[in-house]
């Protein structure tokens, strides 16, 4: 019975979905990717590319370069990327105080 309930989840059917990773790929990718720090290095630069290309649309917004639309969705990415940066950094903030709080 276990066995059929490990070829039903296997990763081969998510590799048609979009926008999902196989379990092998994703281990894959952290294996090349680094570690952790790198990690968080890619996401910030991620991130703050984010942030310059909403500023870049808004000023295209201003100038008449762009519409409304691409503005507004521009905007709204680096908005989520900021709030997910801030949320990434109240959570390492919380784990280092967790950490110092322990006892030696």
């Amino acid at each position: 019975m276990n066995s059929m309930l490990v070829s039903a989840i296997t990763p081969t059917g998510a590799t048609s979905m979009t926008g999902v990773t196989p379990v092998g790929a994703a281990a894959t990718g952290a294996a090349e990717a680094g570690d952790f720090g790198s990690m968080l290095s890619q996401f910030a630069g991620n991130a703050l590319a984010t942030v310059h290309a909403g500023e870049a649309a808004a000023i295209k917004g201003i100038t008449g370069g762009a519409s409304t639309q691409q503005v507004v969705e521009a905007v709204m990415a680096a908005e989520q990327a900021l709030q997910a940066g801030v949320a990434m950094r109240d959570k390492v903030v919380a784990a280092y105080l967790e950490i110092s709080r322990m006892a030696i």
